[in-house]
């Protein structure tokens, strides 16, 4: 059992950067940063009643660009595997993607990974960027991450979206330290490309144990179909966790603002789950299709009351430590072998993210133990 971190890299890189000495001091096996252009926050209603954070950040938008910030962090990684969770094929082309991870994999001492998801919209259309068939793109970026990545060449490809005409990639990656490519999504076409083409998978969206077991098989029947090892598929997925001293204190903090509204980001079928309609319409599908900056503070605030207290607790693990264990641990029983922390407590207040730090590196070092592992699919 392996444990990952992920930092949204908005704001100082300081922030990150402690946040990677905690992973290299607590074990962590891989540090994930998001790749925003747009955060998932509304800044117009971005204040200290929204989150804490907005007296220290003026925007919720300030993001840093992936690759620099890896690339400034890899001396300072050490055996912290670094990650990009996720980044999409319609802002780089897939060739600049292998040469942005074959040059990381020159700092790290373990094999970057790039995570390719589909797209949110959020980072495409403000930017006049066009995204129709983003499946499609996603697995036409995948062949040719796979062709640098495992063949020498030139190389030559013709699709519909990219074209290679003796395309040169020379550069190599020192030996064992070849790229990891991760896919992201959980419908079941970005499933099956994971298995066809991944290197591990790396849903973003909380499952029940039932259903990422589900999705999994999909990922490692793929796999099968393709002739590759379905095991060597690293089994990762993101867990948002809302960590207390008490499972009470934990459920408190659904009620602050910048929390409640990451139930927004679910769609509008999930609502229908708990007999509400979902503010932003009745075929609203999630959080790849939000422009948080479109939103009015009017918009957010008569979302926000509306907002179902229990789907807010179902879209991340609420608890004390033990009980985020044990969550935890339901879920490895399903086939996850790499949950990947994002400790979304800390939106509540500086003592809720001074738990949480200190919560990551407790969960880690029991998710890490051997009484753990034996626990596992027992």
């Amino acid at each position: 059992m392996r444990v990952g971190l992920a930092w949204d890299a908005v704001g100082p890189v300081e922030g990150g950067r402690g946040l990677l000495d905690l992973a290299r001091s607590a074990g962590v096996d891989t540090f994930v940063v998001f790749d925003h252009l747009i955060n998932v926050f509304p800044r117009q209603a971005w204040d200290t009643g929204f989150s804490y954070l907005a007296a220290a950040l003026p925007s919720p938008d300030l993001s840093l660009e992936f690759a620099t910030v890896l690339g400034n962090f890899a001396t300072h990684a050490g055996p912290v595997r670094l990650a990009v969770g996720v980044t999409d094929p319609h802002r780089r082309h897939p060739a600049v993607l292998a040469q942005t991870a074959l040059t990381l994999a020159q700092f790290t001492e373990r094999p970057p990974v790039i995570g390719i998801g589909a797209g949110a919209q959020e980072n495409l259309r403000p930017y006049g960027i066009r995204a129709h068939r983003q499946v499609d793109r996603v697995e036409e970026a995948l062949r040719i991450l796979r062709m640098f990545f495992d063949t020498k060449g030139p190389y030559d490809f013709e699709g519909e979206f990219f074209t290679l005409d003796q395309a040169v990639m020379d550069l190599r990656a020192p030996d064992g330290s070849v790229p990891e490519i991760w896919v992201g999504g959980s419908g079941p076409r970005m499933t099956a490309l994971a298995g066809r083409y991944g290197d591990g998978w790396l849903p973003s969206d909380l499952m029940t144990p039932a259903e990422y077991a589900r999705r999994l098989a999909v990922v490692r029947g793929a796999a099968v179909a393709a002739g590759r090892d379905p095991d060597g598929i690293v089994a990762a997925g993101g867990v948002p966790i809302l960590v207390a001293e008490t499972d009470e204190a934990a459920r408190e903090l659904t009620g602050v603002k910048a929390i409640r509204y990451l139930a927004l980001h679910a769609g509008a079928a999930k609502w229908r789950e708990y007999d509400v309609a979902h503010p932003f319409g009745e075929d609203y599908p999630g959080l790849s299709h939000l422009l948080p900056h479109r939103l009015t503070r009017e918009q957010v605030e008569q979302a926000l009351a509306v907002v179902p207290d229990q789907l807010v607790a179902d879209l991340a693990i609420v608890g004390s430590r033990q009980t985020v264990l044990d969550r935890i641990g339901e879920l490895a029983d399903a086939g996850m072998r790499l949950p990947v922390l994002i400790p979304v407590s800390a939106l509540a207040s500086p003592e809720a993210a001074g738990y949480a730090v200190e919560s990551v590196a407790w969960l880690a070092g029991r998710l890490r133990s051997d009484s753990f592992t034996g626990q596992v699919g027992a």
